[in-house]
């Protein structure tokens, strides 16, 4: 006889008999340990290991319960990014660090609404986390529609939706101005998210997708606009190596090539230093990089990139307990506290950059 055709024959009351009690006791000692001395649960516990009993089956559970246990966070319409960018990585790291002790599950749903299975629509979820989507995506509707607890992250703030930003706007501004201030004047912006062809992109006529992207944006142009620089701009989509390379290729194979690069992430930066190795140019004797992030790929590299830091591991942490609060609410009733979280950030100046040459 397998394993399995026992686990089908035992049920709960197969452990009461065994045990000499009654079959909701048993059951209390899967679901509220609580209710029972820890001699009786660990009887019951021994007498369950020894005919393959693992517990009440997780479906029944969470319908007896009304939870499920899980939550969502949706990502972007490929699940590879969460485990190739290391950004990504560590946020989903702290997160699952911060549920662990409240005994949620992280499950990672793809915002794609191809197929007869739609995760955001069908997967049992008690909330979910919305990390850096298209807010006007199927999958955030559905979420909404199912009236889970959401919480925001990296997206434009919406009233009565907890949200967690970073200070993108100011340490975009910080960026750009370290620059103006090494003495720069011919500047590009290598860009994500942009609206329209891949390549260069008007400075009057660049428009952005996602609250990163346009925060990010806004910031560089308040110090390059004061200055009265109008920056080269290029545009890529994502960070796949070759597309990155052939953008910054764009700024940089040129007779007025600018003499430093503001880039989107640290990951685009890495990019752009590869151009440049390509085509001769030194850094930062001849260019300068500036990243954004401060991912452990910025101090790893050579030139070490100077680049803006974000605390991704907070964001993670706050935003898993804003969600655990968001829940627990929902469980009891009661409308809680939706706080609208807006960490900060900092530059950190390595060897990437430096005055422009004379």
């Amino acid at each position: 006889m397998t394993g399995g055709d026992v686990a089908q024959r035992v049920t709960l009351q197969t452990i009461a008999d065994r045990v000499g009690v009654s079959r909701m006791t048993v059951s209390n000692a899967f679901s509220k340990p609580d209710q029972l001395s820890a001699a009786l649960r660990e009887r019951i516990l021994a007498a369950a290991q020894e005919v393959g009993y693992v517990g009440p089956d997780p479906a029944g559970r969470a319908l007896a319960r009304g939870t499920t246990g899980a939550v969502g966070i949706v990502l972007t319409s490929s699940l590879r990014f969460a485990f190739s960018d290391p950004v990504a990585t560590s946020f989903l790291g702290a997160i699952a660090e911060q549920l662990g002790p409240t005994g949620l599950a992280l499950t990672l749903l793809t915002s794609s609404d191809d197929g007869e299975v739609v995760p955001a629509r069908d997967v049992a979820i008690d909330g979910a986390l919305v990390y850096s989507c298209d807010p006007t995506s199927t999958a955030v509707d559905y979420l909404v529609r199912r009236r889970l607890p959401l919480v925001y992250i990296d997206q434009d703030p919406v009233r009565g939706t907890p949200a967690v930003n970073v200070d993108d706007r100011s340490g975009a501004r910080a960026a750009a101005q370290h620059l103006i201030d090494l003495g720069h004047r011919k500047i590009g912006l290598l860009m994500s998210g942009a609206h329209g062809r891949h390549g260069l992109v008007e400075p009057d006529d660049v428009a952005v997708d996602g609250h990163a992207s346009r925060q990010r944006l806004l910031g560089w142009r308040d110090a390059l606009d004061a200055a009265g620089i109008t920056p080269l701009i290029a545009r890529q989509d994502g960070t796949v190596p070759e597309r990155v390379r052939a953008a910054a290729r764009l700024l940089l194979d040129r007779p007025d090539r600018p003499t430093a690069v503001l880039c989107f992430s640290d990951a685009v930066a890495y990019g752009t230093l590869q151009a440049a190795e390509d085509l001769g140019i030194r850094v930062p004797a001849e260019l300068s990089v500036v990243g954004f992030d401060d991912s452990p790929l910025a101090a790893q590299v050579r030139p070490a990139l100077t680049t803006v830091r974000q605390d991704v591991e907070a964001k993670g942490r706050v935003a898993a307990a804003a969600l655990a609060r968001a829940i627990q609410d929902n469980r009891r009733g009661r409308a809680g506290t939706v706080e609208h979280v807006l960490l900060p950030t900092e530059l950190v100046v390595r060897e990437s950059t430096a005055p422009p040459p004379s």
